[in-house]
């Protein structure tokens, strides 16, 4: 029997890292931004949308009876297995010349992750995960760390416009508080793959959208780290907000303020 996951994965690594190539190709030098703000600190450039339409068209190539839903174009077709992309996570990022950014590439069935590609080409890095075989870092095992002692761990604290900064600042004096480090990316799906490839202990937003978490949830998941219930209530359309961390650190950080505990 054909394994419909198995092709969509194959195929889904093709795509992401050929778009990859395609964001390098357009990367504009370091410098002053260039693109166009949709909101304070929210870009969008040539390529977010030029790379969002090429996996589009792709997709319903491959795979005409899937749906697909993008950060720039919402849902453009409705089917029982939907690939959402964020076409370039981290745009400020790229905006301006740098390299932390990435291309992010899921599938669900429903409310279900079946897949994630993260494919961070000036990084040079393609990280895949399948449901229930895995996850994976250019072609090797992905772990989340063994952390234990918050006075040991590095947490992001991922910004967002759609909360109020008092908000976001409490959450990062608690993590001070607490004795961990603090960083602040600017590509919440590289913050979420950092914590399953355990080169950061924790990655908390208060809130962020389905496009920028639907490759990483199944990541994540794989590489046994532990995340929130990201797609409980309306998270599939409006949002959530969303912890991972160490599974060693999840009773320490199940009290985050305006956050939910990872299970």
């Amino acid at each position: 029997m054909p394994d419909a996951v198995g092709a969509r994965l194959d195929s889904a690594i093709r795509l992401a890292e050929q778009a990859g190539k395609m964001a390098m190709a357009m990367r504009p030098p370091p410098g002053a931004v260039r693109g166009k703000l949709k909101a304070p600190q929210d870009w969008v450039t040539e390529a977010d949308t030029a790379i969002e339409r090429f996996l589009s068209e792709q997709f319903a190539a491959a795979f005409p009876s899937d749906g697909f839903q993008g950060e720039e174009a919402g849902v453009s077709r409705g089917g029982r297995l939907r690939w959402v992309v964020d076409p370039i996570d981290g745009t400020a990022n790229f905006a301006r010349g740098a390299a932390r950014f990435c291309v992010s590439v899921g599938c669900l069935e429903g409310t279900t992750p079946l897949l994630g590609v993260v494919v961070a080409p000036a990084l040079h890095e393609t990280i895949t995960a399948r449901r229930d075989a895995g996850a994976w870092l250019n072609g090797r095992p992905l772990h989340a760390a063994d952390t234990k002692a918050v006075d040991q761990a590095i947490m992001e604290v991922g910004w967002s416009r759609r909360r109020p900064n008092t908000a976001y600042l409490e959450v990062c004096e608690r993590v001070l508080r607490d004795g961990a480090s603090l960083r602040h990316g600017g590509s919440g799906s590289l913050g979420l793959v950092d914590v399953a490839a355990g080169r950061l202990d924790g990655y908390a937003e208060l809130h962020i959208n389905l496009w920028d978490v639907a490759a990483a949830l199944v990541i994540l998941r794989e590489a046994g780290a532990r995340v929130s219930d990201f797609l409980r209530g309306d998270g599939a359309t409006a949002g959530n907000p969303i912890v991972a961390c160490a599974p060693g650190l999840a009773n320490a950080w199940s009290d985050l303020p305006g956050l939910p505990a990872a299970v």
